[in-house]
């Protein structure tokens, strides 16, 4: 009797049951990116790769070994679909990129000037291959940076609102708003001048201001500004050199033409005060000499202020409020600041309490003792009206040489940058036997 084989049967190859997957049908055959698509056939074990047009899918499922589902990555045109497995690499299978429709998110700046010519950024999707952009019905130049971004130049338009579409093989997108602007105009600058440290707050008024993004005194930005509404704007000026500076306003419509000034004014100089003194009870016409005085807003003796004419940039009249006895600081307030000091010394009124001796001959010549207070600064002595030499020897005493004259008595004063005292009599006697 043979003996039976009792080895066991060999086993198939494991790969002999592998076989490359088929695809039958995609569903949808066309789409964009993101698309969801179907596919069915067989062999889909093992699945290692599903590819549109050799660009993985951004995901995929195998849902059994006659389906899958993934999702279409970016792509254009017609692409064949693939499916890699470990039994080997199937037929490929058409899908059509459909072109999207594109779509504007943003639209930077959105607004600008009535005369066009301005950058203007478009940001969004489906750009690719775009045939015009639009705002409103004008048609705008512009060049396609990528498929997400692209860069136009505004045309000419009105005042007003309008939208911008951009047109590509896939449609027209939505309108985003852009707003035209009209151009800003400027009418006056108030004060319209100020010291070269700027700091002065000005009110400029004009028309279509608002949006205001700039506001220059020559090359200068001011350095703050406020809008307060369409037609006035609050500047602080910064600072400057000497002379005329063109100030100008800048808004999504434009920059203001020229032809508004603010002038900036040096500070005015003091180089004299003459008379250098005067009494307390004021009312001297002084003149002040220096620079820079033309536009004079105030005269100050000390804090006092003082009534005054402006004669030319190099001279001012004023006249000396009253103030106490002592020395002040006399200043120059313009719109380009205060000056430097200059000294003004208030006088007290002289007094005279005795004439010693009282008395004297017609053909005077005699030395006579005056005596009283302030009397440091005497200008003149007088015998009635005739004026006598003198010599100061203290703020309370003068001697001086009386001058000839008719007999009788006559009243002897002193006078000061203080004033006039009051009159102290002094009597010339005739010869015995006249």
């Amino acid at each position: 009797m043979e003996a039976s084989d009792s080895s066991p049967p060999t086993p198939a190859h494991p790969l002999a049951a592998l076989v490359a997957p088929v695809i039958n049908l995609s569903s949808p055959f066309s789409g964009t990116a993101g698309t969801l698509v179907t596919l069915t056939g067989t062999g889909f074990t093992g699945v290692t790769s599903v590819t549109f047009g050799g660009v993985p899918a951004t995901s995929y499922t195998v849902v059994s070994p006659t389906q899958i589902t993934a999702v279409a990555p970016a792509g254009s045109g017609t692409v064949q679909i693939v499916v890699t497995t470990t039994g080997g690499v199937s037929n490929g299978i058409n899908f059509m990129y459909a072109t999207p429709t594109p779509v504007i998110s943003t639209v930077a700046p959105n607004q600008g000037p009535v005369t066009g010519g301005n950058s203007v950024t478009l940001t969004g999707s489906g750009f690719t291959g775009a045939t015009a952009v639009h705002f409103g019905a004008a048609n705008a130049a512009f060049t396609v940076v990528s498929g997400t971004q692209v860069t136009a130049f505004a045309p000419a338009g009105t005042a007003g609102t309008v939208n911008v579409t951009i047109t590509t093989p896939g449609g027209t997108s939505a309108g985003v708003a852009y707003t035209y602007v009209p151009a800003p105009a400027l009418g006056s600058v108030a004060p319209n001048q100020g010291p070269l440290a700027g700091g002065t707050t000005v009110s400029l008024t004009g028309s279509n201001l608002t949006g205001a993004t700039a506001v220059l005194f020559g090359a200068n930005a001011a350095t703050s500004f406020t809008v307060v509404s369409a037609t006035q704007i609050t500047a602080v000026v910064p600072t400057g050199t000497v002379g005329a500076a063109t100030v100008t306003v800048t808004t999504p419509g434009g920059t203001t033409p020229g032809g508004v000034f603010y002038y900036y004014l040096a500070t005015p100089v003091l180089t004299g005060v003459a008379p250098g003194s005067g009494p307390t009870a004021g009312g001297t016409t002084v003149t002040l000499t220096g620079s820079g005085l033309v536009t004079a807003t105030g005269v100050a003796f000390g804090a006092t202020a003082a009534a005054f004419t402006v004669v030319s940039d190099l001279q001012i009249n004023a006249v000396a409020p009253a103030g106490a006895a002592g020395t002040v600081a006399v200043t120059v307030t313009t719109p380009g600041g205060t000056s430097n000091p200059g000294g003004y010394a208030y006088v007290a009124p002289p007094t005279l309490s005795a004439v010693a001796p009282n008395q004297g001959p017609l053909g005077g010549g005699n030395t006579v003792t005056l005596s009283g207070t302030s009397l440091t600064s005497t200008t003149a002595v007088r015998f009635g009206t005739v004026t006598a030499a003198f010599t100061v020897v203290s703020d309370t005493r003068l001697t001086a040489t009386a001058p000839p004259g008719a007999a009788g008595t006559v009243n002897v004063t002193v006078t000061t940058p203080g004033g006039t005292s009051t009159g102290v009599p002094y009597t010339r006697l005739a010869p015995p036997g006249i």
